[in-house]
């Protein structure tokens, strides 16, 4: 069994240490926490309530921590991908919902597998998720302030590999900040969270460098090629470099084999197979 999250990058961690330190902290104790999960339960069911407890924690821009967007408002988008049944679903610009990866879920069951906007909200509140103002008063003091664009960046992920070794992905955005109404991040596509019986990855970064580089789907099709997690994402990034592209990514194959990889050295992730890994 191997788990592995992140919580987006965060340019703070290199001026404010008690930011830094709760960061890490909590994703310690969420890794720890979703691995005595996945003991009991699929790669599926796990990567689903890692990221909700990532959405419910402040500190990270998902869910409560999300940033808010150029017309003072909140929307959400997160996605989930099987990689045993290669099922995909999401949702894309939610608003006033607490947990946008658990109307993923619900998603998986349905046809139309992705949703946006206010089709999104409706399927949502039809299966009683309730109002939840995901403004939380640290989000709305940086809004005013409009804060710089580098602190601004990231998203939360996991990825797991269940005792019967499958493979699943889910990635959960609060957005940017201060973007364009209606703009799409990469979270709820294939181009930042992407699974299948070889292998999983979770993105975050600049959502649109992202899915001009199809990452997620990218460096998983290579491993499915027969190329190792790491040869696969190296050469991914290489390739994103010669465009100047900003992202990382966490990453589990079939066989075990756990990577992380980044742009810069600030994305906070925290992995277990057994013992507790915790890096930015």
């Amino acid at each position: 069994m191997k788990l592995i999250i992140h919580g987006g990058f965060f340019s703070e961690s290199l001026t404010n240490q008690e930011t830094k330190k709760a960061k890490q902290d909590a994703l310690s104790a969420i890794v720890t926490e979703g691995y005595e999960y996945l003991k009991t339960h699929t790669a599926l069911e796990t990567v689903i309530y890692v990221v909700s407890l990532l959405e419910d924690n402040e500190l990270f821009n998902a869910g409560w921590g999300s940033q808010i967007q150029s017309d003072g408002k909140v929307r959400l988008s997160a996605s989930v991908m099987d990689g045993k049944s290669h099922r995909f679903s999401g949702v894309i610009n939610v608003e006033r919902i607490k947990n946008p990866i658990k109307v993923a879920e619900l998603l998986l069951d349905y046809e139309d597998k992705v949703l946006s906007g206010p089709g999104a909200l409706s399927f949502a509140r039809k299966n009683k998720f309730g109002y939840f103002d995901s403004i939380s008063p640290q989000r709305q003091k940086e809004f005013l302030a409009k804060l710089d664009v580098e602190s601004r960046k990231g998203t939360v992920g996991c990825v797991a590999l269940d005792s019967a070794g499958s493979l699943a992905a889910a990635t959960s955005t609060g957005g940017k900040g201060l973007e364009m109404v209606g703009r799409v991040s990469d979270s709820a596509t294939v181009a930042g969270n992407f699974a299948n019986k070889f292998a999983g990855v979770s993105c975050t970064g600049i959502g649109e460098d992202i899915v001009g580089a199809a990452l997620a789907a990218k460096i998983v099709t290579r491993v499915t090629d027969g190329a190792s997690l790491k040869e696969a994402t190296d050469k991914s990034f290489k390739e994103l470099a010669e465009t100047g592209g900003f992202a990382g990514i966490i990453g589990i194959s079939a066989q075990g084999e756990i990577y992380h990889a980044d742009s810069h050295p600030y994305m906070v992730w925290a992995a277990f197979d057994g013992s507790l890994q915790v890096f930015n």
